[in-house]
């Protein structure tokens, strides 16, 4: 598993180019479609743009752990996902709204009976008319609920790194003040070792002392008595 501190916001943008990518032909395709398979595909971009979204705000908590050498480079390519990401948004309303004008003209178009006095034509006409503009304002509120939601999201994640972040200084301090308990203790260690070291040697010389003073006390004493 890799490990680098680049790892995850590599993830998050090949995924995010996953959607984006997928977003492009759907939205591209859209032309060659019916009425119907065109709203299909646009809740379908709908969804996938809320997905993509979200990959940008992961990018965006990542990249504050990603050391300053090479961070500048990493936001750069973030710059980039969010510009293309407000790019299809853009493309996608627009075509949201052309749906939309194209519904409710097709919806409002006099049919063969109609009164020209009715402006809105049948009861159903104007249905849909009611219809289309709800499905309008439903998806513009969804689209804000999904934005306030990555803003709220972003924040968090920034709380959470930023919490992160003093929990390692602190594990970093205390590993700086076991390392420097642990020389203390090797260097008392030492010098316990060194006091050692010369006890026994003292305790040798002082043997070796009275030894010798032993055996002149023997010589003496053989020799007056002799």
């Amino acid at each position: 598993m890799d490990t680098s501190p680049t790892a995850l916001f590599d993830s998050y943008e090949q995924d995010f180019k996953q959607f984006i990518e997928t977003i492009r032909e759907k939205l591209e395709g859209d032309e060659n479609q019916d009425g119907e398979q065109r709203k299909a595909s646009l809740r379908r971009v709908e969804m996938e743009l809320d997905e993509a979204d979200e990959m940008v705000s992961q990018m965006d908590i990542e990249i504050q752990g990603i050391p300053q050498s090479i961070r500048p480079q990493y936001q750069n390519r973030l710059k980039s996902a969010k510009a293309d990401l407000s790019r299809f948004k853009k493309t996608f309303k627009d075509l949201s709204a052309q749906l939309a004008r194209s519904s409710l003209l097709a919806s409002s178009t006099p049919r063969p009976g109609y009164s020209s006095d009715d402006p809105y034509g049948s009861s159903s006409d104007r249905s849909r008319l009611l219809a289309g503009t709800a499905l309008l304002e439903d998806g513009t509120k969804r689209l804000q609920d999904s934005q306030r939601l990555a803003l709220e999201t972003e924040d968090l994640g920034a709380d959470i790194l930023s919490n992160l972040r003093v929990q390692r200084e602190q594990i970093e301090n205390s590993r700086s003040t076991l390392e420097m308990a642990n020389n203390s203790i090797a260097r008392a260690s030492n010098k316990l070792t060194s006091m050692i070291r010369r006890m026994y040697q003292q305790r040798f010389v002082t043997g070796a002392i009275i030894a010798i003073l032993i055996f002149l006390i023997i010589i003496v004493v053989w020799s007056k008595l002799s």
